[in-house]
């Protein structure tokens, strides 16, 4: 009976001895495999989870510009008059077209010159009235007077500022307004 030597995986080369491993080429193999196949996989999975949260990483707070009268609807001796600002609002995925976003308050000062303020009191966030007997801004949730333009008329008035005023552009005898809301309660004028 002859002995035939096993096959042996040791290699002298140069005097050194050297393991071949196959167990060792296979486990890295099918590790690259798993991470390549997952990359494969998460990569598409990423691209649509930024795709469904851009909406929410839009600022959106920019300054917009709404078409909200035209400039012959605003007296001419200086009383302001109450609109309504419609816009096409969007939230985050959903569009919301000529929905009512506000209201401002608008008063001619001069005869293509228009003054525009939130109706919101900076106090506690309530709507600001026009008391026409008194030519002023009344507040009804605390009684504070503001003047015709949106400064504090009383001393002891809890509003932490005057009414907010907004940016305002005439194009073509319309007026257009950067309508924005602000936080109320602060003494800034923070947007909201």
């Amino acid at each position: 009976m002859s002995h035939e030597p096993e096959p042996s995986h040791a290699h002298t080369h140069c005097g050194c001895a050297t393991t071949d491993r196959p167990g060792r080429r296979e486990f890295f193999k099918k590790t690259l495999t798993i991470v390549v196949g997952m990359a494969a996989i998460l990569a598409p999975i990423g691209v649509a989870i930024s795709v469904l949260l851009d909406p929410l990483r839009r600022s959106g707070k920019g300054e917009r510009l709404v078409r909200v009268a035209s400039l012959n609807a605003v007296p001419i001796d200086g009383t302001p008059r109450k609109f309504a600002v419609v816009a096409d609002r969007t939230d985050a995925w959903n569009k919301y077209p000529n929905t009512p976003i506000g209201a401002v308050y608008l008063r001619r000062t001069g005869d293509d010159k228009v003054e525009a303020l939130n109706v919101v009191c900076p106090h506690a966030g309530g709507f600001v009235d026009y008391n026409a007997a008194n030519k002023c801004f009344l507040c009804p949730l605390h009684n504070s007077e503001f003047s015709l333009d949106g400064t504090i008329l009383d001393p002891k008035s809890p509003a932490p500022r005057a009414m907010d005023s907004l940016k305002v552009e005439i194009r073509d005898g319309e007026i257009w307004v950067a309508f924005q809301n602000f936080r109320a309660g602060t003494r800034d004028k923070i947007p909201a």
